[in-house]
């Protein structure tokens, strides 16, 4: 693949993205009318050029990286990768005065630390453009400039570009994140899952620093999350054209709605929260869009109308942490029945024996990872009578 050629020849592209996220993501792309090749345990495969790259990074809300294949191949050991490697015109791809970092995912009976491998993938690529061009990149860790990922397991290799470069989580708009505050890309996917649209008013109490609420009013507007974002790995890639992503960009923002039906609703009891999601949501430019209130989760406002309800409470580790915590999931309950009926209700919670408390029957347990932690979102269809039973 030469410079002249490079946005418009196809190759597999490889989305990366959190445990559980899978059929969210591979809905995505199918929006974006690319084809969903496979699906892997934290991952979906596609095909495209490095324009439907560009794209990708600009509008997925619940991938990670996007990782352009460049070659596959077998290595056995070290020095075998080197030559692999070096054979790759990477001259067409990085610049002979830029910079390249390289992320190595490994298993292989020769290598004890991936980064071995990562740092004999960085030697092959600046030595081959040093051979081709006279002088060589420069190279670190930091997310700054050109990046390459290497994916080897036994003796298969696959080398990507990673167009990413910074994971698409990063947003750009969480200044203030607060204690283990939930990813921005989970958040998405959680909402997505839910089947929310911005068609209908959006509540979300014990709202932290503002991811849930935050993510809706994208989701809402539908705005591409990439235009948050300043810098993407693809930018110092050989053959980048400005103008044309800035052209993608426009176009993307032209499509913006500039309002909602309903309205999203952010409270918590900690000042110091609603001041961090009203920050974070001007950030994003969406707090004009957003009402927050400082009060216990109770007396959260719910507008006429119907919509969502969405908490994430505390899952608990100690026993006086679940002793505590059992009084809040049975007021949740409590919550949903007084306040919500024509709603639907959600709660996410990586804690099943906690969510019994809330005393009503779920309609659907969907299944997420929140990290290491296995996690479901609870969906409750609130409606007035007796519709209680079993959590």
């Amino acid at each position: 693949m030469t410079a002249s050629t490079s946005n418009r020849e196809k190759s597999r592209i490889l989305i990366t993205c959190p445990k559980g996220i899978v059929p969210y993501l591979a809905e995505e792309i199918r929006s974006l009318e690319l084809p969903v090749l496979e699906e892997r345990i934290a991952a979906v495969e596609t095909e495209g050029t490095l324009s439907d790259a560009m794209r990708l990074n600009l509008h997925l809300r619940t991938g990670h990286r996007v990782l352009f294949l460049v070659r596959t191949f077998k290595a056995g050991t070290p020095d075998e990768l080197y030559r692999k490697l070096k054979e790759i015109g990477w001259e067409d791809y990085i610049e002979a005065d830029g910079y390249v970092s390289v992320t190595a995912s490994v298993e292989n009976p020769t290598i004890k630390d991936s980064r071995f491998a990562g740092l004999k993938c960085k030697d092959a690529i600046v030595d081959r453009i040093k051979m081709k061009r006279g002088r060589r990149p420069d190279s670190g860790p930091e997310k700054r400039g050109a990046a390459v990922f290497l994916y080897w397991r036994e003796s298969a290799c696959s080398v990507y570009l990673d167009t990413t470069g910074e994971p698409l989580a990063r947003r750009g708009y969480r200044k203030i994140p607060l204690q283990a505050p939930m990813q921005e890309t989970l958040a998405a996917a959680v909402i997505h899952a839910a089947g929310w649209r911005g068609e209908s008013s959006f509540i979300n109490p014990m709202c932290g620093s503002g991811t849930l609420a935050i993510e809706a009013a994208l989701i809402g507007l539908e705005k591409a999350p990439g235009l948050l974002r300043s810098r993407y790995a693809f930018q110092h890639l050989i053959g980048f054209d400005p103008k044309a992503w800035q052209s993608m960009r426009s176009e993307s923002r032209a499509k913006t709605r500039k309002a909602l039906p309903g309205l999203i609703i952010a409270s918590d009891i900690s000042p110091e929260a609603v001041k961090a999601a009203r920050q974070n949501a001007k950030t994003a430019g969406v707090d004009h869009l957003m009402e927050f209130r400082v009060c216990d989760f109770r007396e959260t406002p719910v507008p006429e109308g119907g919509g969502v309800i969405m908490l994430n409470p505390e899952y608990g580790k100690r026993m006086g942490e679940i002793n505590k915590l059992s009084e809040i999931y049975k007021g949740i309950g409590d919550f949903f029945k007084q306040k919500g009926l024509g709603c639907r209700g959600y709660i996410f919670t990586g804690n099943l024996d906690l969510a019994k408390k809330v005393g009503l029957r779920t309609r659907r347990r969907i299944p997420f990872f929140n990290g290491e932690i296995e996690c479901r979102l609870l969906e409750y269809d609130l409606y007035a009578g007796t519709r209680k039973g079993p959590a």
